[in-house]
């Protein structure tokens, strides 16, 4: 009977890690296509208020500051795309790694970047947020 418990408590235990790895998954897919095509409702959506978004310069910005860049354009990304991503979810917080891979156009000059990147995404309120972002040069 312990042993059938346990079975079940296992099974429980991996579907909601399992949903969850979906859910965060969703939400990084949706901020990869909000960097494409940015807007103020769908960066807020996703982004949390106590957002610290590090770029691999070293510059970093709040939600505010993180939003105005990519909707003015000051940040303008053409493509995104994030490989070899894994994610770690640990109760309400989930740890993302990533490469970006981008063609990006600075100051009207087009550039391509290969970064890594790693997010931090905390469920607020029933919603997984981006709390955290932080961005390094690959060697």
């Amino acid at each position: 009977m312990k042993t059938i418990l346990t079975l079940i408590l296992f099974v429980c235990a991996t579907f909601a890690f399992a949903q969850a790895d979906k859910e965060v998954a969703s939400q990084v897919e949706k901020l990869r296509l909000a960097l494409i095509d940015p807007s103020v409702g769908t960066l807020s959506e996703l982004s949390s208020t106590d957002l610290s978004y590090g770029h691999s310069s070293g510059k970093l910005e709040n939600q505010a500051q993180f939003i105005e860049a990519l909707v003015s354009g000051a940040s303008d990304f053409v493509t995104v795309d994030f490989e070899d991503q894994t994610i770690h979810v640990a109760k309400n917080v989930a740890i993302v790694r990533h490469n970006l891979k981008a063609d990006v156009l600075d100051g009207g000059q087009a550039n391509s970047i290969k970064i890594g990147v790693m997010l931090v995404w905390q469920k607020e309120k029933g919603k997984w947020k981006l709390i955290a972002r932080q961005a390094y040069k690959l060697a």
